[in-house]
């Protein structure tokens, strides 16, 4: 009979936070608020080898960070514009004062303690508003390249990723294709680095080469049908096991 060692160790897996939030929601007979995010989330994961732990809005819960061995930031309505001295354009969703400061704690937190940090649509964009940027509050006001046309469904555009960056050592650099649904963008990364661009411009990648890995993405990589979705959930579960090695 084969056994295992006395003192030998089980092989713990990433463990990687996972924003979501507070909305109404339909099961098993009963309509309440829930905690919710895409499921897709949980599985692009789980095939990349890491576990996933659900953190709802919590303004005073970002120590979660020390727990945990990276954080994804998920996409999601709109951030409130008061966090950039803007009024609100008359498409900006109803704001979530809970969740917008917990993702930005969270991610502060995160960030200090270089921890790996992958940001997803609203995700990218808390990231940059998070450090002082500021955002295009309606697209369709600024380009005309299509990258919403009806909520629940993609478009698809290109998106070009440029040479030596994180991004590149993920993607590889040069166009590739991304699936798109938001009205907003970046117009001001703050100290992010802006490492991809749509063809009209539009910003759809930034990172910070000052941490270890922190990049975040305009499109959603989570969708199971995006190419792009395995390489970067594998790339942010390997970093988040190195980070784990070496906190020991």
């Amino acid at each position: 009979m084969n056994q295992n060692p006395v003192n030998e160790q089980p092989i713990r897996r990433p463990l990687i936070a996972m924003t979501c939030h507070f909305d109404e929601a339909s099961w098993g007979g009963w309509t309440a608020e829930a905690v919710i995010t895409h499921a897709w989330y949980a599985h692009a994961v789980r095939r990349a080898g890491g576990r996933v732990v659900f953190v709802p809005p919590d303004p005073d819960g970002d120590d979660i960070a020390d727990r945990v061995d990276a954080v994804v930031i998920t996409g999601g309505a709109d951030l409130d514009p008061a966090h950039y001295g803007q009024d609100p354009h008359p498409t900006v969703s109803v704001p979530d004062p809970e969740r917008d400061a917990a993702e930005i704690a969270l991610l502060r937190h995160a960030w200090q303690l270089d921890m790996p940090i992958l940001g997803v649509c609203r995700g990218l964009q808390v990231m940059a508003v998070g450090h002082g940027g500021s955002l295009v509050q309606h697209l369709p006001e600024a380009t005309e390249l299509v990258h919403v046309e009806q909520a629940g469904y993609f478009v698809y555009h290109r998106a070009t990723i440029l040479e030596h960056t994180l991004a590149a050592r993920i993607l590889g650099s040069g166009t590739i294709e991304v699936n798109s649904s938001h009205h907003q963008a970046i117009a001001d990364p703050g100290p992010l680095v802006v490492t991809g661009r749509a063809e009209d411009g539009t910003i759809e990648v930034c990172e910070d080469p000052t941490r270890t890995f922190c990049i975040g993405v305009q499109w959603h990589p989570e969708h199971p049908q995006q190419p792009s979705g395995p390489l970067l959930f594998g790339a942010l579960v390997e970093a988040a096991a190195a980070y784990r090695h070496g906190r020991g």
